[in-house]
């Protein structure tokens, strides 16, 4: 039905008192807010009776030309179908988190020599994983940190399994170079056990360990290994001294503060896991206008959460009650989640350091953004366009014609915004023409806009000369979108930063900004991120087709046997320095085949 069909009293009447999910939309069909309930009238109905509404939320009123309900048997279904139903359409007026695909972990291997390493991505049961981490940072500090401890390897298999002599990181006393037998099988595992425990926040078990071993060792004077212990009981009290919270709990916990402050808002995740404080992760989620700080809370922990590994204990700065979302996320993780405001102790003070790292953090935003804005109206006096605040930018990027890959960043609301980014694999023309790629690249972004869906830019930059700019221009003007801003970025004469030209369809001369200009400032950033966005898609492009073709060429290996070897040894490279009885070890691989594959690659 339309907007002027649309009767909201009928609609409202004809619902039941029933748990569910709602979606409104608007004429175009644009789902404009999803939300649920435990009485689906109740609640829907409040939204046209009530007089109290926030503007913004008025405002979405207007607008609602339909309303599409799925009823559900418990509000714990409609709490998770509204979460994938937010996650899937990113509706405007729902409060929104960027949602991280995956948070980073420290694994140790289930190889007979385990290796040590970082990892973002499903779960594997053969090997043992220690987080999540909040970012990261922390993780590869945790680990280099162990690395000092215990000396485990952090080489892939393909490159430990063809050591003749250790490496560097043995000489620098981080590994104790299990490839070549420097230590025993035993001892190393000693090592590994020990690192688990630390990551578990057990120090105490491991002291005690240590310093039985190293006891045993002077008994038995075996002195070298005695001094060895010692060291690792030292490096190991170092590495207590540089955490920066630890508890005497094995807890694990997340803390989620709420801090709000002149109209921003920023919710902090702090990670506490085997007591030891792993770092904090701010977040600033978009479409809070209007939102009180409990409503932005619990659409954090159902974003975040739902899908997602859950401690037992999350502690929040705000009181929440919703019994739905503890009963999901017990079901999810397999143990009891408990969502718990009033805390004391050691958890009230990590709530505080939550909660101030969240005031950092949302000042340090504020000049961010402060800076950005300058940068932003400097933009629009330089260009005389006032009314910029969107901009998308276009990059390609190949090597000698190979692997084109074409790439659209995007600036909105004083910040690069990368869950908006988008690549495209260019086929079909001529190698190394560039003209085509912006143009196919450029075809296929605003299609979709010319169709009525996405974001319209207010400016769009083309990383290049005349050339590329007049390909854009009859692009626009094809799909009848000429009255959007463009603007050419080249390189200039001497090709240096500072040195940059702006070219306009409506100038005879580019405009040269000054090199402090902050204008330009602005359009070096967007430009740069485009430039390291299509390099990075074509280097991965380019990688893998020149994996697939090495394989390719040998007569035997097919697309199930190039799979299991590309898997078995982690990729090309592993493949290469693997030898003829390995390759032989994989599975549809026989040892004729691994001769032949051996003398293919080398």
């Amino acid at each position: 039905m339309n907007g002027t069909d649309f009767d909201p009293k009928e609609f409202v009447a004809s619902l039941p008192l029933q748990p569910g999910v709602y979606r409104m939309l608007d004429e175009a069909g644009q789902v404009l807010y999803v939300g649920k309930a435990n009485q689906l009238k109740k609640r829907v109905g409040s939204y046209f009776q009530k007089s109290n509404l926030s503007p913004r939320i008025q405002l979405m009123v207007s607008h609602i030309a339909r309303i599409e309900v799925t009823v559900t048997r418990t509000e714990a279904e409609a709490l998770l179908l509204e979460n994938n139903l937010i996650k899937t359409l990113k509706p405007r007026y729902n409060i929104l988190f960027r949602d991280d695909k995956s948070y980073p972990y420290i694994v140790l291997t289930g190889s007979p020599s385990p290796r040590l390493t970082y990892y973002r991505g499903a779960t594997d049961r053969r090997h043992q994983y220690f987080g999540p981490y909040p970012n990261a940072q922390a993780a590869k500090e945790s680990i280099n940190l162990l690395q000092k401890v215990f000396r485990l390897r952090t080489c892939e298999e393909g490159v430990f399994n063809n050591r003749t002599r250790p490496c560097l990181l043995h000489q620098i006393h981080r590994c104790s170079a299990p490839c070549v037998g420097l230590i025993s099988p035993e001892d190393y595992a000693t090592d590994v056990r020990n690192a688990g425990l630390l990551l578990q926040g057990k120090h105490d078990e491991v002291e005690k360990r240590l310093r039985a071993a190293m006891e045993q060792a002077s008994e038995a004077m075996q002195y070298e290994h005695a001094a060895a212990l010692r060291d690792q009981l030292q490096a190991l009290h170092t590495v207590q001294q540089k955490q920066f919270v630890e508890s005497g709990r094995d807890t694990d916990t997340d803390i989620v503060a709420v801090v709000e402050a002149e109209g921003a808002l920023c919710l902090n995740l702090a990670v506490v896991r085997g007591g030891r404080h792993l770092g904090d992760k701010p977040f600033f989620p978009q479409n809070v206008q209007g939102q009180d700080s409990a409503e932005v809370l619990e659409a954090f922990l159902a974003q975040h959460y739902l899908e997602r590994s859950v401690p037992p204990l999350i502690v929040t700065s705000i009181e929440i009650s919703d019994e739905a979302l503890e009963q999901l996320l017990t079901e999810q993780a397999g143990h009891k989640v408990q969502i718990r405001h009033a805390v004391t102790g050691e958890r009230r003070q990590w709530l505080e350091m939550a909660q101030a790292n969240a005031l950092l953090a949302l000042k340090q935003q504020a000049g961010l953004q402060a800076g950005q804005a300058l940068r932003l109206d400097a933009l629009r006096n330089a260009l005389a366009l006032p009314d910029v605040k969107r901009i998308e930018c276009f990059d390609i990027s190949h090597t000698m014609g190979e692997a084109t890959v074409a790439s659209c960043v995007v600036y909105d609301d004083l910040a690069i915004r990368p869950q908006e980014y988008r690549r495209y694999n260019i086929s079909g023309i001529t190698p190394g023409d560039d003209y085509a790629a912006m143009r196919q690249a450029l075809l296929r972004r605003y299609q979709k806009l010319q169709a009525g869906e996405g974001k319209r830019p207010d400016l769009l930059l083309i990383d290049g000369g005349a050339g590329q700019l007049g390909m854009a221009i009859e692009v626009m003007a094809e799909l009848g979108l000429s009255d959007i801003a463009l603007v050419g970025v080249a390189k200039g004469v001497e090709r240096k930063p500072g040195m940059e030209q702006l070219l306009r369809p409506d100038m005879e001369k580019p405009l040269q900004l000054p090199p402090d200009s902050p204008a330009l400032h602005l359009i070096q950033q967007v430009r740069d991120e485009a430039h390291r966005f299509a390099i990075s898609g074509h280097r991965a492009r380019r990688g893998k087709a020149r994996t697939a073709s090495s394989l390719e060429d040998i007569e035997g290996v097919g697309e199930k046997r190039r799979r299991n070897l590309l898997t078995h040894f982690g990729g090309l490279k592993g493949v290469q320095q693997a030898s003829v009885d390995e390759l032989a070890r994989v599975e549809g691989i026989s040892p004729a085949l691994a001769e032949k594959i051996y003398q293919h690659l080398h």
